[in-house]
């Protein structure tokens, strides 16, 4: 006999955006859109990341945490693949207006244009942004 929570049926799959616009320390906004993309992943929602203006800044290579007195938490940035979350984007304006290239970044992104992210948000049914 089945388990009566194995006959139940799962949630629906959602669309979640996160849109992560600060840069990675001084707040808790990154560290935290970060810990909600996990969570949402492992109860397999349908996330999509993306990085814009300062949240560029989140995902560079090198970044040195010692001189604040905090833990450089960028490379957890790669355990997203292992929540089969693949859906990372990046606005080629920040990108471009910070100096920075895909080459700069910890984690395989795509870059997009305004005109492109405003489409994709268009797509999802929850947009949160951090």
């Amino acid at each position: 006999m089945a388990e009566p929570w194995e006959d139940e049926p799962e949630g629906p799959v959602r669309k979640f955006m996160y849109v992560n616009r600060r840069a990675p320390y001084g707040t808790i906004y990154a560290l935290e859109s970060l810990e909600v993309v996990l969570i949402a992943a492992a109860f397999e929602q349908d996330v999509t990341l993306v990085f814009m203006d300062d949240g560029v800044f989140q995902i560079k290579k090198g970044q040195s945490t010692e001189a604040i007195g905090v833990k450089n938490f960028s490379p957890t940035y790669r355990a997203l693949e292992g929540y089969d979350v693949e859906k990372l984007y990046v606005s080629r304006e920040s990108l471009e207006s910070r100096g920075l290239t895909t080459d700069d970044l910890v984690v395989p992104v795509q870059v997009l244009d305004k005109d492109q992210l405003a489409a994709l948000m268009e797509e999802q049914e929850v947009i949160l942004s951090f």
